[in-house]
């Protein structure tokens, strides 16, 4: 547990002006950005379980904006500047490291689809470079870049600006900054139910620390938002599913860029202190539990040490498993609800860590004025009845 002198540990009140749902990442972030920018105070951060001991503690930290489409672009950007100057934000050192991000392209239909999205990110103004395997090679020396293995080096796209940060920097700095601020930060206090008016309109919640008023609930429980919904009968396009990881021992600095490879499944990049962090694709199956399957890690492996054979002898450490939670168009929901007083913010599938900051800042806007935030208004709910669909399933790829 972290200095307990970073915030209090309070029982919640009878009523709050915002009951915010979830303390992981987007739920402190929101909560910071609801205090800062918009100053309302009056807030209880509601966790199920200790603050920040869901998503956000179990993904591999990668930053990055270099997805295809417009909408997407513009609300990862938004997030990708707010991380450049989150640390001054917080006062605290998050190890964010700008090292830039590498996604190989094996085939030449990857080849192709990686220069369309680096065109599609220079259009929107995302820093984007495309690289030839003898660029590739230079970048990143250990990788296996001959031409007769299973999956040959074609080339890659290059975000020089995306990168890693500290998880638990992060959220202990969101954490803090908003406790500062007045907000509540109440841990081990489920949600189970909902209080309403004779309307419909949400007044409340109902806790396993008892009832809770509320002039307006935001949930951001990620893949359990589809769970606290139906309570509100609404019916969420979410599925739900575990993702795999896995950290090394620690080794001496060889690897100072992340590399993701979409053909084989894996992406690696090199923590602070010295371990390997390396990630695989969703299970096939949905559900909420927090490990996966022990194939996946074995291919996982065997993927990394074919990019990497220098990793070929070095140890697992632990692995662990997150819950993405994903939408048919694999981008994120996110603006006010059906039912009045209730907002959601949930769908970002593997791109929850990357979105911390932006998705906070538009989710807060959002939730201060009753209405969408101009980067929010494309990821409505609406789009899924209206055929507006967002897919990102190429440019969200694996990583977490």
């Amino acid at each position: 547990m972290p200095d307990a002198k970073l915030w209090d540990d309070p029982d919640p009140r009878s009523a709050y002006d915002v009951v915010i749902v979830g303390a992981g990442g987007h739920g402190l972030a929101t909560a910071h950005y609801l205090a800062r920018n918009h100053g309302i105070t009056d807030v209880a951060v509601l966790e199920r379980g200790w603050l920040a001991g869901g998503n956000l503690a179990r993904n591999t930290t990668i930053i990055r904006s270099n997805y295809l489409w417009d909408e997407s672009a513009a609300v990862y950007e938004h997030s990708l500047r707010l991380w450049e100057g989150l640390e001054d934000d917080l006062g605290r050192d998050l190890k964010f490291s700008r090292r830039g991000v590498l996604n190989l392209a094996h085939s030449p239909a990857d080849v192709r689809e990686g220069v369309r999205r680096v065109n599609a990110n220079r259009l929107n103004g995302v820093d984007a470079e495309w690289l030839e395997p003898g660029d590739v090679r230079e970048l990143v020396p250990i990788l296996d870049t001959s031409p007769d293995v299973r999956f040959p080096v074609l080339g890659g796209t290059f975000q020089p600006r995306g990168g890693i940060a500290r998880h638990d920097q992060v959220a202990w700095g969101l954490a803090r900054a908003a406790h500062e601020r007045g907000v509540h930060l109440v841990q081990n206090c489920e949600v189970t139910g909902f209080r309403r008016a004779p309307g419909g309109a949400v007044t409340g919640v109902e806790t396993s620390r008892g009832p809770i008023g509320a002039g307006r609930v935001a949930l951001c429980a990620a893949g359990h938002t589809s769970v606290l919904a139906d309570m509100l009968g609404i019916r969420l396009p979410l599925q739900s599913h575990p993702l795999q990881a896995l950290v090394s021992e620690l080794l001496e600095p060889v690897l100072d860029t992340v590399v993701m490879s979409n053909a084989v499944h894996v992406y690696v990049s090199q923590a602070h202190k010295g371990e390997l962090v390396m990630g695989a694709g969703i299970d096939a199956f949905n559900g909420y539990g927090q490990r996966g399957s022990f194939h996946v890690v074995e291919q996982q492996i065997a993927a990394a040490v074919e990019l990497f054979p220098v990793f070929a002898r070095a140890h697992v450490l632990r692995t662990w498993g997150g819950i993405v939670d994903v939408t048919p168009d694999a981008s994120p929901i996110i603006g006010p609800s059906a039912v009045e007083n209730v907002f959601i913010n949930c769908g970002w599938g593997t791109g929850g860590f990357k979105a911390t900051p932006g998705a906070g800042h538009v989710y807060a806007d959002t939730i201060a004025h009753g209405r969408p935030h101009p980067l929010a208004e494309p990821f409505g709910l609406e789009r899924f009845t209206t055929g507006a669909l967002i897919d990102e399933h190429g440019a969200a790829a694996v990583a977490h």
